[in-house]
């Protein structure tokens, strides 16, 4: 977990963050920050990143912005990306002087997912509790979730995202239970040693 009010107090090589539930900006912000003082980050998860506001609302916003373009040349840019984990790596990049040696350096230490790939399956994610949707926007508000915003705008692989997903949460399943099977089977052999050692310790009056 990100602590609070602030970066991390250590570097560790890379954190990987579950973006599940967390709200864009609050999330986006503290990411920036930990990239500029050289972080790596690897974000998961981005079609479950909450927004705050109404699906329709921020559909129509979305809608907005997709209209800006080159009249002359579309191929000019902007460019509007459609994929969750693209559109929350802008958001990043409008929080970072990219233009600058130091700010392209910062996007080069992020990296942003949809789904959880392969090689990140069994690392340990974390969660930013200053971004997080439940400790931050007020109850009964309304919020929308950015894969459904990015599926109406078209984005393409929400169906085979999903799909890997459910494999992955079965093979994550197996994985867990083997490691508690080995979890109880450790906690047995240490509490059997530490009788044994009590007994011993207890002849020299310890």
């Amino acid at each position: 977990v990100f602590p609070r009010g602030g970066g991390c107090t250590m570097f560790e090589k890379v954190v990987v963050i579950d973006c599940k539930n967390h709200l864009l900006g609050r999330l986006a912000s503290i990411v920036a920050k930990e990239l500029l003082n050289g972080q790596r980050v690897v974000c998961v998860r981005c079609e479950d990143i909450n927004i705050s506001g109404s699906f329709y609302r921020n559909k129509l916003k979305f809608l907005d912005k997709l209209r800006k373009r080159t009249n002359t040349n579309p191929a000019h840019g902007p460019y509007h990306f459609r994929a969750p984990s693209r559109i929350f790596h802008r958001v990043i990049r409008g929080m970072i002087p990219h233009k600058t040696h130091r700010g392209k350096c910062a996007m080069e230490r992020l990296k942003a997912f949809d789904g959880i790939p392969e090689q990140y399956e069994k690392s340990k994610r974390m969660v930013v509790p200053d971004a997080f949707r439940v400790t931050r926007l007020k109850p009964g508000r309304r919020y929308c979730v950015l894969g459904r915003i990015s599926l109406e705008i078209g984005w393409k692989h929400k169906e085979a995202v999903e799909r890997l997903e459910a494999k992955r949460k079965e093979r994550s399943a197996v994985y867990w239970e083997e490691k508690k099977a080995q979890l109880g089977k450790a906690k047995a052999a240490k509490a059997a040693v530490a009788d044994q050692f009590d007994a011993k310790l207890a002849k020299f009056g310890y």
